[in-house]
């Protein structure tokens, strides 16, 4: 008896830990190919919409207009982040993901069927602006989602851990999304691919669909989201679970968490500003300043240190599951702080791996904030408002570090001098040490508090 009990025990943790791989690698599929549509958009700002798009402006003005639009993406994001915020805490994290996941791929495929403006004229950048801020709402709503759908099913003591599984799909992005042009441009002459060999990699985002497919069919809802739906089923007479249940989530999280929401966007501002500067700045900059490195080159830099990030980011979010999430966040903050004043000399050696060195200090210690993020912002808030919660401090965050972070950098170069943005980025990260070093310490809190306030 007592064999057969022990077997069934195994038989349940073998179940658990193989669907908790499967919700994991899912969330990593997922928002890797959602971050190569919004990173696509970002290399193709930095290197082709500037010629297709405003070609009537010169070189440096095409530049900050491209990066310009880039922007439209992060001001729709916390607008993704209420909307699906609302739904996510109202019919579940799954359902949620997948309209979001729907919503990218068909904003970034019709991106590649554009007109360009020698077509259309000003309609052309119009049209591109719209879609751009759809996959703004896109991306505001699937954060949430992928990282909820793995963290709240993580144990948690590993929680650290598997969320950095969602958040990996940042850094795989950007290698799809600069593998793609640099497979596209190999394979087509300049001319073709500035026409229309730019366009495929934009195409490609049809796999997204597909994938939102899998996970609404395949996948189940988290259990923190399905014990907080028994709750209001069973508590309907209960005062309290009546009023959340007519309030909006958004509005309750804004209500208990005022404070807990600032200092999480705060704390996310090294990170944006860091790495928009470092995927999508730095292209235009190692081209056009005085390295003078080929657009080709500069790709591969940002590809090989994105793949260097990835072992990092795990690193970090495992370390934070033993140590606490606070400490390796704020080192993150004031490692990026310093580096930044080593990334533009190494840069303008124009030396390829000098250049790949200055990238990859950079993503390596911003994956030093970013791997443990999911578990840290999944903990600061309580269940029926923690979709809520944690998007409006992530993507409020992302608009104020990196919606204008590549055209801020683009001005201070041009202007001024390169030193300056080395401390632009200097300064983000002392914002958000001191939002990291005022918000509390999560490591190991339950999940299962249904309703919180503010700490």
């Amino acid at each position: 008896m007592a064999a057969n009990e022990s077997t069934t025990v195994q038989q349940a943790e073998a179940h658990r830990e193989q669907n908790m791989r499967t919700v994991a690698l899912t969330a990593l599929a997922g928002t890797s190919i959602e971050w190569y549509d919004f990173f696509l958009y970002a290399t193709a700002a930095a290197l082709i919409f500037p010629a297709a798009f405003f070609p009537e402006s010169s070189p440096t003005v095409g530049l900050i207009l491209s990066f310009g639009t880039f922007a439209f993406g992060f001001i729709a994001r916390p607008l993704g982040g209420i909307l699906f915020g609302h739904f996510g805490d109202r019919i579940g994290r799954k359902r949620t993901l997948v309209i979001a996941l729907m919503l990218m791929g068909v904003a970034s495929t019709l991106i590649g069927l554009l007109p360009t403006y020698a077509t259309i004229g000003i309609a052309a950048p119009i049209l591109l602006t719209v879609l751009r801020f759809c996959q703004g709402l896109a991306i505001g709503g699937q954060w949430g989602g992928a990282m909820l759908l793995v963290t709240e099913s993580a144990p948690s003591n590993e929680r650290g851990w598997f969320g950095a599984y969602a958040q990996a799909g940042a850094p795989v992005g950007v290698i799809l999304a600069n593998m793609a042009f640099i497979i596209i441009s190999a394979m087509v002459s300049d001319e073709f691919f500035q026409a229309w060999g730019w366009r495929i990699p934009f195409l490609a985002s049809v796999v997204l669909i597909g994938i939102s497919m899998y996970v609404q069919l395949k996948l189940e809802d988290t259990v923190a989201f399905r014990e907080l739906q028994m709750l209001r089923e069973a508590q309907r007479e209960n005062e309290q679970a009546a009023q959340a249940a007519r309030r909006s989530p958004v509005l309750e999280a804004l209500i208990k968490y005022p404070r807990t929401i600032a200092l999480a966007a705060g704390a996310f501002l090294s990170i944006q500003v860091s790495f928009y500067i470092l995927i999508g700045f730095i292209l235009a900059y190692g081209s056009q300043g005085v390295a003078g490195m080929s657009r080709d080159e500069m790709l591969w830099a940002v590809l090989l240190a994105s793949a260097l990030q990835i072992p990092f980011q795990f690193w970090a979010a495992g370390y934070s599951d033993r140590n606490g999430r606070r400490g390796i966040f704020m080192l993150g903050a004031i490692l990026t702080g310093v580096w930044a004043f080593a990334l533009f000399p190494l840069v303008d050696t124009g030396q390829f791996w000098l250049v790949v060195l200055g990238v990859t200090g950079g993503l390596c210690f911003l994956g030093m904030m970013y791997g443990p993020q999911a578990a840290y912002y999944t903990e600061l808030f309580s269940t029926e408002v923690r979709y809520s919660g944690a998007s409006l401090g992530y993507q409020i965050g992302a608009i104020m570090g990196g919606a204008f972070a590549p055209t801020i950098a683009t001005i201070l170069w041009t202007e001024y001098a390169i030193v300056w943005v080395s401390v632009y980025i200097a300064v983000a990260s002392l914002a958000s040490l001191l939002c990291v070093w005022t918000l509390s310490e999560t490591s190991g809190d339950s999940l299962h508090n249904v309703y919180g306030a503010d700490r």
